[in-house]
């Protein structure tokens, strides 16, 4: 394995710029995270703060009580426990199979900065993965992708997706899970590891009942040994935990909204466009209501909160009532989710994505109302595996790395084909084109001065012989892409594997297929990886 930093733009001009930390966007954040101290300092801020260490870590070990475990978890409750403990935090969405690579990316990403600042820092750095179960939307979660043949196939498990159940509310059906599992390995090859992954696979289906479950198993199992802690954000015991701020996020829904609202104003008057879709109505909560979550609004004129989909109406002393009775009815959206975090967790740095740090610099401003500072935001490792076989291809076919990642092989698989093109036989045939538009022309001069009712045969006729010549090179086409299918093939497995369907292979590609061709042994060699923060792209040659 071999680690190699190259330049790649973010997938957005806003996260491009903050990783930079230029202006107007640097001024959205409240930290420079290109300072020398900044951790320095947010240890002095969040060491001001009377924050819950010991209730977060006994909901987390109760939590984590029946997935894969070590030593160094046992450790990390323990410094979770320590008053001046900090953490790095960062989460996602319960995938099947974890979803998209960016999931790993983000836990090694959380891995390694904690490790990194524990050194530096000299005090306890907690990592934690913060699983977004209270999410409801599972055509997100339900499938993954696998190679078929010169193109990729999404394989999605059905499921009971009727309702707008929360994900850690989706109990699966054991057989079908089972055989969803079964066809993704299959499109991934028999190979020497795929044994031993379907064998962990199938106990674990057998053992849990959840998708948020089954995902928090392969995390840990995965991931078990570098101290890493998770929480679901629809754990029951973590909204009774949470009840405080909650009522305090229903008493400021408001002021809330007004300064995300105001936030985003600023930063459109710079030509972004919002990342978060809000009204002025939003009071940034749902409520679970018949096995649906219902997002809240607020209407200030009768002083009372409903919903535009379901019957439901209460004002703010009913739902706090509510609130008290059931904590784990209610849970965040994107605007409260962060604040809430932050209540809850002595947050040294949050590890986000391109699309996350869009959407936190729309959040500075509900931070200052609540009376914290947005934690210093670090962009996730980006990372990009490139196989063996791939590279060999890459360099057999004079190609750059650093041009693929960034435009496919589109343009470059274009110009092959010219250059292997037959050119006298093209030529020939333009000749003849031109030379019957030319006769033509003179047929139709003709025509307008003798018999005008012919014209439209005439131009017929003229479609005719063109569209047989143009038939004629499609097919010299043909027959050269066959001649060259090989090297054409080339061209398709890389952008297959580097740019899948003109995306970053992070947000197509699942950890599985790597898992499969090489064990998780795979995880093992990726942790012993000297990654640094410094917002370049990691290329790993495997």
């Amino acid at each position: 394995m071999e680690l190699e930093s190259i330049v790649i733009p973010a997938t957005n001009d806003f996260a491009s710029l903050y990783i930079e930390q230029k202006e107007p966007v640097k001024g959205f954040f409240h930290y420079d995270i290109t300072e020398n101290t900044v951790f320095e300092k947010r240890c002095r801020d969040l060491m001001s703060r009377n924050i819950d260490r010991a209730g977060i870590a006994r909901v987390i070990e109760n939590y984590m009580e029946k997935f894969p475990q070590s030593n160094k978890t046992i450790l990390s409750l323990e410094k979770m426990r320590n008053e001046h403990s900090v953490v790095v935090i960062g989460g996602q969405q319960a995938g099947l199979l974890t979803g998209p690579l960016y999931s790993i990316h983000k836990i090694i990403s959380i891995i390694k900065l904690a490790e990194e600042q524990e050194r530096k820092l000299d005090r306890p750095v907690v990592p934690i993965f913060w699983i977004a179960g209270e999410d409801h939307d599972f055509l997100e979660i339900n499938h993954v992708y696998a190679e078929a043949g010169q193109s990729l196939k999404k394989i999605s498990f059905a499921g009971n997706n009727d309702e707008k159940k929360m994900t850690s509310h989706i109990y699966y059906n054991k057989d079908e899970m089972h055989q969803w599992v079964n066809t993704v390995f299959t499109h991934f090859g028999e190979k020497v590891h795929t044994k031993q992954l379907l064998s962990s696979l199938h106990s674990a289906i057998m053992q849990y009942d959840s998708i948020t479950d089954l995902f928090s198993y392969i995390v840990m199992s995965l991931f078990k040994d570098y101290g890493l802690l998770i929480i679901d954000s629809a754990d029951p015991a973590l909204r009774r935990l949470e009840e405080p701020f909650f009522s305090r996020l229903i008493d400021q829904n408001v002021e809330l909204s007004q300064a995300v609202l105001s936030q985003q104003k600023e930063i459109g008057s710079y030509g972004f466009k919002k990342a978060i879709e809000m009204e002025e109505s939003a009071a940034n909560l749902f409520y679970y209501l018949h096995n649906e979550r219902i997002l809240l609004d607020y209407d200030p004129q009768k002083d009372c909160f409903l919903s535009k989909k379901a019957d439901f109406r209460m004002d703010n002393d009913s739902l706090q009532d509510l609130l008290r009775q059931k904590p784990e009815n209610f849970s965040n959206n994107v605007v409260t989710r962060p604040l809430m975090q932050e209540w809850l967790f002595p947050t040294l740095a949050f590890i986000a994505g391109p699309g996350e740090i869009a959407y936190w610099g729309e959040l500075k401003k509900a931070f200052e109302i609540v009376g914290n500072k947005m934690p210093p935001i670090i962009p996730r490792l980006n990372i990009t595996f490139l196989e063996a076989a791939l590279e060999r291809d890459i360099h057999d076919l004079q190609l750059s790395i650093e041009d693929i990642l960034k435009n496919g092989v589109t343009r470059n698989k274009a110009l092959f084909l010219e250059n292997v093109a037959d050119k006298e036989l093209q030529s020939i045939l333009d000749d003849a084109k031109k030379y019957l538009e030319d006769q033509y022309d003179s047929i139709f001069k003709r025509l307008e001065e003798s018999d005008r009712g012919l014209l439209p045969l005439a131009r017929k006729n003229l479609s005719i012989h063109l569209n047989q010549l143009q038939f004629m090179e499609q097919k010299s086409n043909q027959s050269q892409e066959i001649k060259h299918q090989t090297i054409l093939d080339k061209y398709s497995k890389i952008e297959l594997h580097l740019l899948p369907n003109g995306a970053p292979q992070e947000r197509i590609w699942n950890i599985f297929y790597y898992l499969n061709e090489m064990g998780e042994g795979f995880i093992h060699q990726l942790m012993e990886e000297a990654f640094v923060f410094d917002g370049t792209h990691k290329l790993i040659k495997i």
